[in-house]
């Protein structure tokens, strides 16, 4: 029985941490939307959109830990990262070099 008051408390611990983190996220961006995604053994991943266009995501080692840090933090929570949502994220210079850069083999492809 101690054993699983001992999960439970770390798991709670870190549910309390990620929703700080989307806390501080969601106040340098002006709030905040996220979207929960499975990931397989890793846990899950919280990918966050702010009011300002600004994104970034945290992964959390259970889908349940993910489901309640979100849930702590008070943000809207979609489904998938489509349609209006995924619409709000704004991409800069960076994001486009990267994403040409892996389309085009890497940066030792030039």
């Amino acid at each position: 029985m101690a054993d699983t008051q001992q999960v439970d408390a770390k798991a709670e611990r870190t549910a309390a941490k990620l929703a700080r983190q989307i806390d501080s996220f969601s106040k340098a961006h002006g709030g905040a939307e996220g979207q929960v995604a499975y990931i397989g053994e890793r846990g899950a991943r919280i990918v966050l959109v702010g009011e300002d266009g600004g994104w970034g995501d945290l992964v959390a080692p259970s889908y349940e830990i993910a489901e309640k840090a979100v849930e702590k933090a008070g943000i809207t929570v979609h489904e998938s990262f489509d349609g209006e949502f995924a619409a709000k994220v704004k991409t800069g210079p960076y994001e486009w070099t990267r994403m040409a850069g892996i389309q085009l083999g890497g940066p030792s492809n030039g």
